[in-house]
């Protein structure tokens, strides 16, 4: 693969959702939010039924100094108070599984009113919603929405219904548009495939799809939206470019030593480079260093030590 093939692709009609601008400005807009309200639905599917909501500061720093600041991609409250974090993860880490844990504690942990010494209070549900770019490991059997509950290992009956996880598996996701069943297969469909098509497919011509491929189209973002959009999309294209030079290296390295474990050696080194290199260009254009160490997943520190 080469990168210079890779980062100078042309501009598509539509946004790529699954770059940090457009995952906002697609779902995170709210004079928009009916485009959010129809994705937590789809994702729900019956279960739960979300007529309104407001969106919610990404960053949360908590009640007190002792809480590690956190920045959620999206974060929004429904009109009952419960709370959905909508997360967009390019590749996998290995304490992915405890970030996600711990997000969705930080929320839940201050419901609690100060001073209340008895359990009267129900709390409020808790959801964190992740669109994955990456394939689980050790997960084969095809699913491509994961729905996980706290339950009971012995019965399988939940043991309490007010969190969850829905994780939305892309690579999972291989239907044509003419197979699509239910708004759930439209929106995966869309977060794949949105920034390869030049017409808005008849199956989405109405409704809250047709308004999303309106806001989602290149030509009507504003002149330092389309900044901010087209730096997001080279930095995505780097960031692919390296991991796959990384991929090749490490399994060039595994053939010639004989060792399996050069290729996650070559891949772990990869991302790193991959993630410096968007974090220096997102700090080129003077964006803020807690919101390129929300985006990349760096430590303020390493962004800080960044030159020019």
């Amino acid at each position: 693969m080469n990168l210079t093939t890779i980062t100078s692709a042309p501009i598509s009609r539509y946004i790529d959702p699954l770059t940090d601008f457009g995952f906002k400005h697609l779902l995170g807009s709210e004079p928009n939010k009916e485009i959010m309200i129809a994705f937590l639905n789809a994702i729900f599917a019956g279960k739960k039924e979300i007529v309104d909501l407001v969106f919610s500061p990404t960053e949360y720093a908590g009640n007190t100094d002792e809480y590690k600041k956190v920045f959620f991609d999206l974060m929004c409250t429904g009109k009952d108070g419960n709370q959905f974090i909508i997360e967009m993860q390019r590749r996998e880490q290995e304490c992915f599984h405890d970030r996600c844990i711990y997000y969705i504690s930080r929320l839940i942990s201050e419901q609690l009113p100060k001073g209340a010494v008895n359990w009267d209070t129900r709390l409020k549900e808790v959801y964190l919603i992740a669109v994955l770019e990456f394939k689980f490991k050790n997960n084969d059997d095809g699913r491509y929405l994961h729905d996980i509950a706290l339950m009971n290992k012995d019965t399988g009956e939940v043991f309490y219904d007010r969190l969850g996880f829905k994780f939305l598996e892309l690579p999972n996701f291989d239907k044509e548009v003419d197979k699509l069943e239910s708004d759930l297969d439209k929106w995966f469909y869309i977060l794949k495939n949105m920034s390869r098509l030049e017409k808005i497919p008849s199956y989405f011509d109405k409704g809250i799809f047709q308004k999303l491929f309106k806001i989602a189209e290149v030509s009507k973002l504003t002149k330092e939206q389309r900044k901010i959009y087209e730096s997001n999309l080279k930095a995505k294209r780097d960031y692919m470019a390296t991991i796959e030079f990384a991929r090749k290296e490490g399994v060039e390295k595994a053939r010639i030593e004989g060792r399996e474990e050069g290729i996650e050696v070559g891949m772990e080194k990869g991302e790193l480079k991959a993630k410096l290199a968007v974090a220096l260009e997102l700090k080129e254009i003077g964006m803020a260093i807690d919101q390129i160490s929300n985006i990349t997943k760096l430590s303020i520190e390493e962004i800080e030590k960044l030159l020019f």
